[in-house]
């Protein structure tokens, strides 16, 4: 098997890094145990090239043979085609794993970025729009406990939709925002005790790290 490329930024400043999102699918592919490398684009200068790879001017992008994958849910979801370990072989579960990439896409993740850009700006949900988007977060959280007390991975076995619901958790566990969701907490530290995890974090820290 050819090796895959990650695209990612060559730089970042402190606060996104151990969540920028190259960091999905270095955990995927070391999961997986499949051959990748990764190569630097310009943070600050994004020139045509990139805009042709990425048509929003974002990172991480992947190359596998000739082709090039933007979209972190479209990047797992295709190497869930190419290793079973992201992916369950059975049609049920495998269904049911895709049900949920979409849901920590769309009903979690859309849910907790506008509500984490408020918190990095400084809002300490005072404001109506702070109150509005902790309301809104603190109902997804609740839905998503109920299910995760009762189970110990998304779709049975651990799958490219736990990478991604756990990446979106992490960064609201930051803000100390799961403290009244004991399940969704035991679940991130389930995930993040994973081996790949540990080499996926500490490889996207040392890149960004060696460019300072």
């Amino acid at each position: 098997m050819s090796e895959f490329i990650i695209a990612t930024y060559d730089w970042v400043p402190q606060w996104p890094r151990g969540h920028v999102r190259d960091l999905r699918i270095r955990w995927a592919l070391e999961e997986a145990g499949l051959p990748y490398r990764v190569e630097s684009v310009p943070f600050r200068d994004r020139g045509p090239e990139h805009f042709a790879h990425q048509p929003f001017g974002q990172a991480p992008w992947l190359i596998d043979g000739d082709q090039s994958i933007f979209e972190t849910g479209a990047i797992l979801l295709h190497l869930g085609e190419r290793s079973p370990v992201l992916l369950p072989a059975d049609p049920r579960a495998r269904t049911q794993a895709v049900e949920w990439v979409f849901a920590a896409l769309n009903s979690m993740e859309m849910a907790t970025v506008p509500w984490s850009i408020l918190k990095f700006s400084g809002d300490q949900d005072e404001t109506h729009a702070g109150k509005s988007f902790d309301a809104f977060v603190g109902k997804r959280l609740g839905h998503l406990e109920a299910v995760l007390a009762q189970r110990e991975w998304l779709a049975g076995t651990f799958s490219v939709a736990d990478i991604l619901m756990c990446e979106v958790l992490r960064l609201v566990e930051r803000f100390d925002r799961l403290t009244e969701h004991p399940a969704c907490r035991e679940y991130i530290a389930r995930a993040t005790a994973r081996p790949a995890f540990a080499k996926a974090y500490a490889d996207q820290m040392a890149h960004f790290a060696k460019a300072d």
